[in-house]
């Protein structure tokens, strides 16, 4: 009762072409085709633009505690 046998699998595929059509099932099957091919495309590239988008460093950022900039004038704002 676990596992299905061939003739389960043929019926099933039979009742699938009978309600979708052949052309439909082959064209979704190409189409599955295509992603699969353009991820392992995707996946073969070594560098990509959003990857390297995040890597840079945003312009507005502002500067760490310790560094010169900021602690001079954390030290004057504290002492002021």
């Amino acid at each position: 009762m676990g596992s299905f046998s061939i003739w389960h699998w043929l019926v099933v595929l039979l009742v699938v072409l009978l309600l979708f059509g052949g052309g439909k099932v082959s064209g979704l099957m190409g189409d599955f085709a295509k992603g699969i091919k353009s991820f392992k495309k995707n996946m073969a590239e070594e560098g990509d633009a959003s990857m390297e988008a995040a890597a840079e460093k945003p312009a507005g950022t502002i500067a760490a505690p310790g560094t010169s900039t900021g602690a001079s004038q954390s030290k004057a704002a504290h002492q002021g």
